[in-house]
């Protein structure tokens, strides 16, 4: 497949100048650090949408094993298309995880390992990676390791009847033929994590090579929450208090299907989305849980809140916010990868694509009756709005915000660090297109771009142009600085994405411990993951 041809104009006018950030590097983008936080182009809704904070949050539901002998928990998951209702009176065609939107969650034990035996029926293949877990690589969701459906042609078989049928990243959108390390398999694969880690909250999502966002788009998304004996004792809301909160923006169809700018609507040949969308694809429909801008009953009384932003490329700037004006506190207990080591209070909290964010919110001195907004300080119009909380009756409260709240974070310096290392994220030109390059190069998934040795502590250095959510598999890391100065507050303890802002820097320091073998790292802006911004790092 031939790439269209962008001209120069058109490339000064992508994404804000992404064209001209290609050609003079970072002292354009620094200029972007001063404008609102966002990158992207918002999709316009054709369906009438619902008034804000009158449809009840839903939560979603947990997935029981098939078994649990041998000291392993089984479970099985169907992917399908069904019609779900999203907006009130409107039915919306989505790809699932058994028939809901987010998918089940899996309740698990921190060490004790886990099987999802994930059946395809949809009509192209998937991967699914489990983001945050400590994986093999083999059950990593890597993206060429393919389920195929039913009747899917086999890839060696289309690598000879389709040659000239090639994806932007030098293989085809169809299959993994130009990757010899691929493991396809068909209709059903069985994927195991030991979850040897700390609890946390994690996702899985889909990561099919150049595919990832809109399948993620139409539905692929769910959570599996890690406990442990420990964090059970801390004395944190539980129970109906903790509330799992996954936030996605969408747009829908005149025929309330979803609205996504895919090159190729079947998802099957061609990847990418159309020119003005290739910044990243914003919606005008907050989603809370797969429901839009939500309302949840609460007693007056702590609440632990699971924040997780599932959105392609939105950002979000979280407050709480009371009718009369009154901003809420936002305790910060966990980040991407559990507990922090002492709570950290904040007014408003940041969040990029694929972070997590564990907090707590107080709602006792808010009157019965009274309600609780939660709001994106970043977006306007409707944008603005997330979710409410109504305060529905006073009650008992015997949770507790411990000031010590972990021991065991990794406690790596910089002295650690065996190499430093630098990549610099940036927009620039592929195949005579636009595309999104790490290192100056697009993702291959033939090509080796890192090598380290199991054990190594290494420093990274990180470079943005514009926004971009850079996120390590298999590991965690600690942010050491940005832009040479201190880590922001809501960059405390131990994280797997870190969001870069425009012309900003970042260092990072991880042990690449767990595993040998094929991982990623990449944006997780996910148009932007589609067009290139991923690269390969091999533990030896």
């Amino acid at each position: 497949m031939r790439e269209p041809m962008v001209n120069r104009r058109q490339v000064l006018g992508i994404g804000g100048a992404l064209g001209l950030m290609a050609a003079t590097g970072l002292s354009t983008a620094a200029a972007l650090s001063r404008r609102p936080s966002a990158t992207g182009t918002e999709l316009r809704s054709a369906v009438p949408l619902p008034p804000a904070f009158r449809t009840p949050l839903p939560l979603p539901s947990a997935l029981k094993p098939v078994s649990t002998s041998g000291g392993v928990d089984r479970y099985e998951m169907t992917q399908r298309e069904t019609t779900l209702e999203i907006l009130p009176g409107v039915r919306t065609p989505m790809w699932t995880y058994e028939g809901t939107f987010p998918g089940p969650t899996i309740e698990a034990r921190r060490g004790r390992p886990i099987a999802v035996t994930h059946r395809n029926e949809l009509p192209v293949p998937t991967v699914v990676h489990l983001h945050g877990g400590r994986n093999t690589p083999a059950s990593d969701g890597y993206p060429t390791d393919l389920v195929l459906p039913q009747g899917w042609p086999d890839p060696a078989e289309t690598a000879h009847s389709m040659p000239g049928m090639s994806g932007m990243h030098g293989m085809s959108g169809m299959d993994g033929m130009h990757d010899p390390r691929a493991v396809v398999t068909r209709l059903t694969r069985e994927y195991s994590f030991p979850l040897d880690q700390r609890p946390t909250m994690l996702w899985y999502h889909d990561h099919r090579m150049d595919f990832t966002a809109p399948a993620i788009w139409r539905g692929l998304a769910g959570l599996l929450i890690v406990r442990d004996d420990a964090e059970d004792a801390l004395g944190l809301p539980a129970g109906p208090r903790e509330l799992p909160l996954m936030i996605a923006d969408r747009a829908f169809a005149r025929d309330g299907s979803l609205h996504y700018p895919a090159l190729d609507p079947t998802l099957r040949e061609r990847p990418g989305v159309q020119e003005r969308y290739l910044a990243g694809v914003l919606g005008d429909v907050i989603l809370v849980n797969g429901a839009p801008w939500p309302v949840h009953e609460v007693d007056a009384a702590r609440y632990r809140l699971r924040i997780l932003n599932a959105s392609n490329a939105r950002h979000y700037e979280l407050e709480a916010v009371t009718d009369d004006g009154r901003r809420l506190d936002l305790v910060q207990v966990g980040a991407d990868q559990g507990l922090l080591a002492a709570p950290v209070t904040h007014s408003s909290l940041p969040m990029a694509p694929a972070e997590r964010y564990d907090v707590v919110i107080d709602f006792s001195g808010v009157p019965v009756g009274g309600r609780v907004r939660i709001v994106n300080r970043l977006g306007s119009g409707r944008t603005r709005d997330v979710m409410a909380f109504r305060i529905a009756r006073k009650a008992t409260d015997h949770s507790r915000i411990p000031r010590l709240l972990s021991t065991d974070l990794p406690t790596w310096r910089r002295s650690d660090a065996v190499r430093v290392r630098e990549f610099a994220f940036r927009a620039g030109r592929m195949r005579g297109g636009h595309g999104w390059l790490i290192g100056g190069k697009p993702f291959d998934p033939a090509r080796t771009d890192v090598t380290t040795r199991l054990g190594d502590v290494e420093v990274w250095r990180l470079i943005a142009d514009v926004h971009h959510p850079v996120h390590l598999h298999l590991v965690g890391f600690r942010v050491l600085s940005r832009g040479g100065r201190r880590p922001l507050p809501h960059d405390a303890g131990l994280k797997d994405t870190v969001s870069l802002r425009p012309g900003e820097s970042a260092e990072i320091i991880t042990r690449f411990d767990g595993y040998r073998g094929r991982y990623l790292f990449h944006c997780h802006n996910a148009e932007h993951e589609d067009m290139g911004m991923m690269a390969n790092l091999e533990i030896i």
